[in-house]
């Protein structure tokens, strides 16, 4: 064949393969704010969203996986978007960060989680917007709880002037060797320097006891620091049961200082849809609800594990954060083994919801290693969120 011809096919070949690449990439629901071929055994994992007082939206997200540092120095990446979402560039990595979620305050950015699986529980400041940050190499600098924690982005509230967040202390049963976690929360004056761990209260763990739910409790973590509408600080769980098809949540009291936990097993459960996997809660003064994104098992689906099963996302509400409504099907998709919609974290922006979502879906490389083992990072808008309390639907699809 001639050397042009030769050379005239390559360009089309090329041509054609950038055409398919993005026609695939454009399936993906929303916008992609990171993407991991899954060849390359580093999984996406723990995105984070928060809005700068400039309007400006700061995402963040780790890697776990064989081919990533999650043991040793965990890798987190940060990103911007000054379009609303629209579209997304990293601005940093940050060496020694894992689980983390961010917020601001005292119009500064913070990241706060553990060094690596399971490591110390630190918090980092950037004050400029995300780009570069704090070193915790100390109790002085954002080291606050040497050895052992578990965490995920969750929400930190403000309450009677402290900052509550909740956290897991992972305890190891020598006879079994299974890890479990325990809750406890740290708070600290929404005046001390953040970064100094003499201004957090850290408050006990609860031991795990593998006699609730009639033997079948097996797990609670990723709990939410949420304030109750009668102005009490309680914690918030993800439940992990051994009973297939149903999926709980676990409420702990907080005392009002930060520095008690408890938890009775006979009040303290409660049947939540999505309660299998990680979900965040807000409260929104404007509606006067509780707002919740969590996952949704179809009946199809309800004799599995439901902590597997996370192709259904929701968003819920609620006024007493027990009785909860589904209020929209946010995204979806029939395939539970490759596809999944799951660690939501989001912020209200005015009368939205924005979110980022852990996406395991299709792309140009054979598509996720596993629902949970995800390939993306993508946004998400939910326009006019408090309308939707008038279009409930049904726990029951």
């Amino acid at each position: 064949m001639h050397r042009r011809s030769i050379v005239f096919l390559s360009v089309v070949f090329l041509a054609v393969t950038l055409l398919k690449l993005n026609a695939q990439s454009t399936k993906v629901p929303g916008v992609v704010v990171n993407h991991m071929p899954a060849s390359t055994e580093t999984y996406i994992a723990s995105p984070s969203i928060c809005i700068l007082p400039n309007g400006d939206y700061i995402a963040s997200n780790d890697y776990f996986g064989p081919g990533s540092t999650e043991y040793s120095k965990a890798l987190t990446s940060v990103f911007k978007s000054s379009d609303r979402g629209r579209s997304w560039k990293k601005i940093s990595d940050i060496n020694g960060q894992f689980w983390s979620n961010l917020f601001v305050h005292n119009d500064l950015l913070y990241i706060m989680g553990t060094w690596n699986h399971n490591g110390n529980f630190i918090i980092r400041c950037s004050e400029d917007g995300g780009i570069s940050w704090s070193n915790p190499v100390d109790n002085k600098t954002g080291l606050l709880l040497k050895g052992e924690y578990h965490t995920a982005p969750m929400p930190v509230v403000i309450h009677n002037g402290r900052l509550w967040r909740a956290i897991e202390h992972p305890v190891t049963d020598n006879q079994s060797m299974l890890t479990h976690l325990c809750p406890m929360v740290i708070s600290a004056s929404v005046d001390a320097d953040l970064l100094n761990a003499d201004s957090w209260t850290a408050s006990n763990y609860l031991p795990f006891d593998s006699t609730y739910l009639d033997g079948k409790f097996n797990n609670w973590l990723e709990g939410n620091a949420v304030v109750t509408p009668e102005g009490n600080m309680v914690n918030i769980l993800r439940v992990a049961t051994s009973e297939k098809g149903r999926e709980l949540a676990a409420m702990v009291k907080i005392s009002e200082d930060g520095s008690n936990v408890t938890f009775d097993p006979a009040t303290g459960f409660m049947d939540f849809v999505g309660g299998a996997t990680k979900f965040s809660i807000r409260y929104d003064p404007k509606s006067g609800l509780y707002w919740a994104i969590t996952n949704m098992v179809d009946d199809i689906f309800s004799g599995m594990d439901a902590a597997v099963v996370r192709n259904k996302l929701v968003l819920k509400s609620s006024t007493d954060l027990k009785n909860w409504s589904v209020n929209k099907v946010l995204l979806y998709h029939p395939d539970v083994l490759r596809h999944g919609f799951h660690y939501i974290d989001w912020q209200i922006d005015n009368r939205d919801i924005v979110f980022v979502s852990n996406t395991a879906y299709d792309d140009a490389f054979g598509g996720a290693h596993s629902y949970h083992d995800t390939n993306y990072v993508t946004f998400h808008r939910i326009k006019n969120f408090r309308k939707l309390v008038k279009k409930i639907i049904s726990f029951i699809l």
